[in-house]
């Protein structure tokens, strides 16, 4: 399998890379990746929080005032807290989520794993989760961080993504191939 290239570019790219390096200058980058991790799943699970950060006419302060207590709460490190403040006061924080999601693919590279996304009918068990790690890693021959996500409309199987690779064994795919079989046939 040809290695996952990296691409994180504009504006969440040249953060990210920022805060990449300075992570590691700093040697912080396990606790700056917590951080991040922590972050981008709170973003994602609020929707005051995603309004928040997407909405243009919040003003700095406020922005400002509501992320760093939060940070604070979740004891978040003085890297993590000056980077998103540095975000905010340049006006940035709408492009927050892919930053993050760029940092992790530094993260990434930086620990010679390779990102994948596998989606399930159901979630998958912490023992799932594990077992198909553990097929991939022999499978493309390094390291795997699977992105586990739940689409019901598969109705069973899985679909699972590494780079530019997909699998696909749905029983929602399978469904489809056997229609077209069937208007072949007649």
């Amino acid at each position: 399998m040809v290695a996952e290239t990296m691409i994180v570019s504009g504006i969440a790219g040249r953060y990210a890379n920022a805060l990449f390096d300075l992570a590691r200058d700093e040697s912080a980058l396990d606790a700056v990746a917590g951080d991040i991790a922590s972050l981008g799943r709170m973003i994602a699970a609020s929707d005051d929080l995603k309004r928040l950060v997407k909405s243009p006419v919040i003003r700095r302060a406020a922005q400002a005032s509501a992320l760093d207590a939060l940070m604070e709460q979740a004891e978040m490190s003085g890297l993590t807290r000056k980077f998103i403040g540095l975000v905010v006061q340049n006006r940035r924080l709408f492009a927050l989520p892919d930053m993050i999601r760029g940092f992790a693919q530094f993260m990434a590279h930086h620990r010679g794993e390779i990102a994948g996304e596998v989606i399930s009918a159901h979630p998958l068990s912490a023992a799932q989760l594990a077992a198909l790690t553990a097929q991939l890693k022999a499978a493309v021959g390094s390291d795997v961080q699977l992105d586990a996500k739940v689409d019901a409309s598969l109705l069973g199987g899985l679909v699972v993504k590494i780079g530019s690779r997909m699998i696909d064994s749905s029983l929602r795919t399978k469904l489809q191939n056997l229609k077209f079989a069937m208007k072949g046939a007649g």
